[in-house]
């Protein structure tokens, strides 16, 4: 592979920081028990699942309009850094909220999670500008280990110095959590820049202004709708993508909270959240090989499975190395259902599109976060129980298998070449 895609690919490592250390780990714990930390347990869970679906909701409604633009005025590079730097900015910013003050922090925190999943729109469009189609699905999936890996290793880092604080010169824990989000920040920073060098964006032959990129966009998102009433491929694609999608971003967001209010230390879900990221390194390269080979399609299937086991068996966990046993799971089938969503979702799209046709993907798969962590708090909130909430999240995965099987991929490539 060369320079180009791995340029690409470490803009996974760079925010794979944010998603790993901030949303994933010490976020939902320093909320729990420093922002929020007077809250009964199950209301901080409903105000964390509200604030990730609020920055859900806001990315899914501004997605297709933002990738639009980008297209029309080929500035998908620059949008992408636009959002980079101020979710940088604001992912710093946590480090100085103070304790109890819980509405700064979700505030802040929906506005990292916003710039950082804009980002993550126009990134994932520029897969076309460094591979071909017979490699996308290895290229998305070096993406996702280099992020597992690069993630990990930072993560390990301050797992250690979170679990020996006084060693490394801390006086507690708190002042390590307090101190990763800087630290986090700044690793997104550093990792942003080969991609900004080496990445080369085709611009449009004729040079844009912003107002004729804006108004050239929406032309062109309007003419998208029209489109789409003949790639019906891409709709149940897209439909299905929704319905597990969801399933995997409450089982990402959410572990972390359910783990406590089960009762385990956070020290023991941190451990397994880092079991996840060192597994999940190599079981995305081979779920980019299961991807040439047989077909993303099949492994996003075997993935699903592996999900509907994991969400029934971690509503009966009673002991801490069963939530280990799952975090090894997890790790063997994430990165895999992700990187294959988007290579086989970049095989259906029209290539001058990339941009506005991975708004739409990026808008429903925040629209299924909307509804996931959403409802998981809701039913905590409802039924005084935790375990009875991640059931709630088994039927979508279901939903999505059934859906993704009638998606017709061959079909699905045909249209979008006669169009």
């Amino acid at each position: 592979m060369n320079r180009r895609i791995y340029s690409w690919a470490l803009y996974d490592t760079a925010t794979s920081a944010f998603a790993t250390v901030v949303i994933a780990g010490f976020f939902p714990i320093f909320f729990k028990q420093y922002w929020a930390a007077d809250m009964a347990a199950t209301e901080s869970t409903f105000l964390l699942g509200s604030a990730n679906s609020l920055s859900s909701l806001i990315v899914a409604v501004v997605a297709p309009f933002l990738g639009a633009i980008a297209d029309r005025g080929g500035t998908r590079k620059r949008l992408l850094y636009f959002f980079a730097v101020i979710g940088i900015a604001t992912t710093a910013a946590l480090h100085f909220v103070a304790r109890g003050d819980y509405a700064s922090a979700a505030t802040i925190y929906v506005v990292c999670t916003v710039t950082y999943n804009s980002s993550l729109l126009f990134y994932d469009s520029l897969i076309v500008n460094v591979a071909t189609e017979d490699r996308f699905d290895r290229v998305s999936a070096l993406g996702y280990a280099l992020g597992y890996l690069g993630g990990g290793l930072l993560f390990a880092v301050l797992v250690a110095m979170v679990l020996l604080p006084q060693k490394f010169g801390f006086s507690d824990a708190a002042q390590v959590v307090s101190l990763s989000f800087p630290v986090a920040a700044v690793w997104w920073a550093i990792f942003s820049i080969p991609l900004l060098l080496f990445v080369h964006e085709i611009r449009p032959a004729v040079p844009v202004s912003a107002w004729r990129a804006i108004t050239g966009g929406l032309s062109q998102l309007h003419a998208t709708f029209q489109d789409l009433r003949r790639l019906h491929v891409i709709v149940l694609f897209l439909f299905a993508y929704w319905c597990y999608i969801d399933g995997v971003g409450t089982v990402i967001r959410m572990a972390i909270d359910y783990g406590l209010a089960l009762g385990f230390k956070s020290s023991d879900l941190i451990t397994a959240l880092l079991i996840t990221q060192f597994v999940g390194f190599p079981s995305a390269i081979a779920f980019g090989r299961i991807g040439e080979r047989f077909g993303p399609k099949t492994g996003i299937m075997i993935a699903i499975g592996v999900y509907c086991f994991i969400t029934a068996w971690g509503a009966f966990i009673s002991a801490v190395y069963e939530f280990y046993i799952l975090a090894i799971v997890v790790g063997l089938v994430q990165g895999g259902v992700q990187s294959l969503s988007r290579s086989l979702y970049a095989r259906l799209i029209p290539p001058e599109k990339t941009a506005e046709f991975f708004g739409f993907y990026n808008m429903l798969g925040k629209f299924a976060a909307v509804i996931g962590p959403f409802l998981m708090g809701w039913v905590a909130h409802l039924t005084g129980s935790s375990r009875i909430s991640i059931l709630a999240i088994l039927a979508l995965f279901i939903v999505g298998a059934t859906l993704l099987y009638f998606v017709d991929v061959g079909e699905g490539i045909a249209l979008r070449r006669g169009l």
